[in-house]
């Protein structure tokens, strides 16, 4: 080893003693059970240092031996009622950040009363309606001491402006408010299709809560740029990273033409990505992720600020893995997707429930979920060390081969002129539509085993235990609705609604502060959306 290499790592070992001495490790010493002593860093002399870039080992230099990852169960279904309890039950048990998923009506901008609702509320998700249904949401949930993760997209600025609300209320300052909007748009074009209005206002909105995050909650990821949809849509591990990359270089250009500079907002962007079952792709997916965002956001973008190059990621596992067929062959997909994202150096994990094939989770089985986790974390050791694949030859070169096939892709995305462009030319849909149709063949010709679904199976007697919505919750959440309706103030509402139009019409104009004030009025999700509606108009695919 070289002298410089050597000063190299000495000045990272006293930048991890900083380090170290605010935020200090979980113990003294850590250990195998045979009482080996496991050092922090394994290969410094051969490899990039971790917490260094381009982070391809990890974007903090002590990793899980700090902190483990935030266990951070999507939870969602019925009322806002129901859905706080299952939320306190999951804290209770050990969980340590809050995932909203939000029914299908809300998704799309639509009341529980409107007649596009109508079969639909709190069917997968929770149904939000107005302030007063995120109150009840959050109830008894210091939101300056619980991390939430919002799965919400076209009306992402509607529901961030209710937790923002509901923050006041609680009398959180907004600089304590911390989470994670997903406000990803692009990838309901490509791949999931819960989009309200055509690209260009879209991106507005997404720019415009960059821009008042920025301000007043600097703590509060604004985007959590996804790739799990397109996973799930049938794309591979390759195409899943390049596009999710695209959009996130589309949300940086966007940004940077609204005015912003690119340190202002890039260091809270944050990623969401997929695990599926081929472990060691899955983990080399992610180092080489890391990669390629922080050689993009330094070298093409120019970025000063070390927390801009770094990919910081959510992970959940696989839905689309799951099989209906043995369900409790789930829960070993799931163990095993959740270690490829941990020793991949995930943020934040979801990890699904064995019944996510049949029904929403039952309470026992999203505890068996979190379970999951929580023994990867205190049992297995793979937290005690940071990278503890990394110079695996199997594992680089995997990273390597991701990589350049990734870079291949965004030169061609960036010859179609970038994420918009392709999304509009049907070029990702196409790519996504094409695997997916292969993995299928395979799958059908036997050459791709699901254990339980095309080998090993057996006959199917016993029905396990599914959660059922009740069907009355859809008659009683429009009852709340016509009873906030009847209580707030009509004209504020009107008169608040009526300034948000007008502001829509001037593309200079910031939107947050005027649809937070109409959340404060009680004015409703699909109130909201349908007076922008009428303004941007509808998007109708390509």
């Amino acid at each position: 080893m070289d002298e410089e290499r050597k000063l190299e790592i000495e000045r990272w070992k006293d930048k991890v003693n900083e380090i170290i001495e605010r935020f200090p490790e979980r113990k003294e010493r850590f250990t195998t059970s045979s009482d080996i002593e496991v050092e922090r860093v394994y290969g410094m002399e051969e490899s990039t240092l971790p917490g260094e870039y381009p982070f391809t080992r990890g974007i903090q230099p002590t990793m899980y031996r700090s902190r483990f990852w935030t266990m951070r169960q999507y939870a969602g279904f019925g009322s806002a009622k129901e859905t706080n309890k299952r939320f306190r039950y999951l804290l209770e048990q050990g969980q340590t950040g809050l995932s909203v998923a939000f029914d299908l009506p809300t998704q799309i901008g639509y009341d529980s009363d409107d007649p596009m609702a109508e079969g639909e509320v709190g069917k997968v998700g929770v149904a939000i309606d107005t302030l007063e249904d995120m109150e009840i949401l959050f109830d008894h949930i210091p939101l300056d001491k619980v991390s939430t993760s919002m799965t919400i997209n076209a009306p992402a600025a509607v529901l961030l402006c209710m937790y923002i609300a509901v923050g006041e209320k609680q009398g959180v300052p907004l600089e304590k408010l911390t989470g994670t909007i997903q406000n990803d748009i692009l990838k309901e074009y490509i791949a999931r299709g819960t989009y309200i209005f055509p690209p260009k206002p879209s991106m507005r909105l997404i720019t415009n809560i960059f821009a008042f995050c920025h301000q007043y909650l600097p703590k509060f990821n604004t985007i959590s740029i996804s790739g799990y949809h397109i996973r799930e849509a049938g794309s591979n591990a390759v195409q899943e990273v390049a596009f999710t990359i695209a959009n996130g270089m589309s949300y940086v250009d966007a940004a940077i033409e609204s005015g912003l500079n690119v340190d202002d907002f890039a260091p809270r962007l944050a990623f969401f990505f997929n695990a599926h079952n081929n472990f060691f792709e899955e983990i080399a997916k992610f180092r080489a992720a890391r990669r390629i965002w922080a050689k993009i956001m330094k070298e093409h973008y120019k970025a000063k600020n070390p927390k801009s190059w770094k990919l910081r990621f959510h992970t959940q596992t696989g839905g689309s893995t799951l099989t209906a067929q043995q369900p409790d062959n789930n829960i070993v997909r799931v163990t095993l997707q959740a270690l490829a994202a941990v020793l991949g150096g995930t943020q934040s994990l979801h990890t699904n429930s064995r019944d996510e094939a049949l029904s929403l989770p039952t309470e026992e089985s999203a505890r068996i979920a979190l379970r999951t986790q929580q023994i990867i974390a205190y049992e297995s050791g793979v937290a005690d060390t940071v990278d503890p694949l990394g110079g695996s030859y199997y594992v680089e070169a995997l990273t390597d081969e991701i990589e350049a096939k990734v870079e291949k892709y965004l030169e061609h995305i960036q010859e179609l002129g970038g994420a918009v462009q392709a999304i509009e030319a049907g070029y990702m849909q196409r790519e996504i539509q094409q695997n997916a149709y292969e993995i299928q063949k395979q799958i059908e010709r036997n050459e791709e085993i699901i254990v339980g679904l095309n080998q090993f199976t057996m006959e199917e007697d016993a029905e396990p235990e599914l959660l059922k919505v009740d069907e009355s919750l859809e008659k009683g959440q429009i009852a709340s609705l016509k009873r906030v309706k009847e209580k707030r103030d009509n004209d504020l509402v009107e008169k608040r609604l009526r300034v948000l139009k007008e502001m829509a019409k001037d593309e200079r104009e910031n939107l947050i502060p005027y649809i937070l004030d109409a959340v404060k009025a009680y004015a409703s999700v699909g109130e909201i959306c349908n007076v922008l509606r009428e303004e941007f108009g509808e998007y109708t695919g390509v």
